[in-house]
């Protein structure tokens, strides 16, 4: 009975199938007669119900009638297939160009990054790198500041939970932490920049991240001053921004520098007559700078009063901003490509 009943199928599925004309219809009768759940394959499960010499029969039967339903199948895609009309759009001319792919570009944080390397390198720097997972010794007390000084609370450090040993680990909070490090391998005279990514635990709006760029300028030897420091900077913005630009100090205080001084730049916009930019100074705030402390040169293994040095950094996201007219610094870090496409 089941073997009559398996003829029948393939009989019918045979005649069934000379009938249909598009893909859709070949669909429906795979999952009809060839489908998990259909007839022919619901009586192939049966079998392990009948005598052992039935099974048999009707088990080499039931494969070999479904292989020709699937042989049956693949020709009568290809009739289909075959029959499918070709249209002017489905010709391939292949003498025309191909088709570009999309490329990708630096990201202007990068882009303006190498180009301030570059300008340096020109001048005879070298370019320096450290972690940026850094322990409170670089980071904080080989830099003199106190065990007590504000950079270190929590409302501007994100301290990692763990410690190894007695150290305490962190995201860097300034480039600064490469100062010590590279001194400890290097002797005098030298001349370094610092670019990396630095974090601190900030609110974010239009004009603070809690992750950016910054930029650090280190050199040191026997007679390095302030007069050293104001001719480099001059001459850094004024290759930047290719436009004459002049520096301007004025007193301040970081814990790794004495003395140590806020400088500042000529506006770009109005060429130092005075904006809304620049608030009507002609003047915007760039960074601060010094004469490196000579704690920190102690704290490096060098002998106190032996060198002189000067160390400034500044904010490279402010320069992008700057340069690119951006006025929300969270824009660079967002990763959006439709921001990131503009340049």
């Amino acid at each position: 009975m089941t073997l009559d009943r398996l003829e029948a199928i393939k009989k019918e599925a045979l005649e069934a199938l000379v009938q249909i004309k598009d893909e859709a219809g070949l669909r429906a009768w795979e999952n009809t007669y060839l489908g998990r759940k259909g007839e022919f394959n619901t009586l192939l499960r049966g079998v392990k119900e009948l005598s052992p010499e039935e099974r048999k029969a009707v088990g080499s039967t039931g494969n070999a009638i479904k292989q020709e339903l699937i042989q049956a199948a693949e020709s009568a895609k290809s009739r289909i297939s075959a029959a499918v009309p070709t249209t002017a759009n489905d010709v391939i001319d292949v003498t025309l160009p191909g088709a570009g792919t999309g490329a990708g570009h630096l990201h202007p944080i990068t882009r303006i990054e190498h180009e301030i390397e570059d300008i340096f390198v020109s001048m005879g720097f070298s370019v320096a790198d450290g972690p940026e997972i850094e322990s409170e010794w670089y980071n904080f007390d080989a830099l003199n500041f106190p065990p007590d000084h504000p950079a270190r609370d929590m409302q501007d450090a994100f301290w990692l939970g763990e410690t190894w040993g007695k150290k305490k680990y962190l995201p860097r909070t300034h480039t600064s932490s490469v100062q010590v490090r590279y001194m400890e391998r290097h002797k005098p005279p030298f001349q370094i920049i610092i670019p990396g990514c630095i974090f601190r635990n900030e609110a974010t709006d239009a004009s603070h991240e809690h992750t950016f760029h910054q930029f650090e300028c280190l050199v040191v030897g026997d007679q390095v001053s302030v007069a050293n420091f104001k001719s480099v900077a001059e001459t850094f913005f004024t290759a930047f921004f290719k436009k004459a630009t002049s520096v301007r100090l004025r007193p301040s205080f970081f814990p790794f520098t004495e003395p140590s001084f806020e400088f500042d730049i000529s506006c770009q916009l109005c060429g130092g007559k005075g904006c809304p930019v620049c608030k009507g100074t002609g003047w915007l705030e760039i960074g601060g700078a010094g004469m490196v402390h000579q704690n920190v040169f102690e704290a490096a293994g060098y002998k106190r009063n032996q060198y002189q040095g000067f160390a400034w950094g500044f904010g490279l996201t402010r320069l992008a901003m700057m340069k690119y007219k951006i006025s929300d610094i969270r824009l660079l870090m967002s990763g959006d490509l439709r921001f990131i496409r503009q340049f």
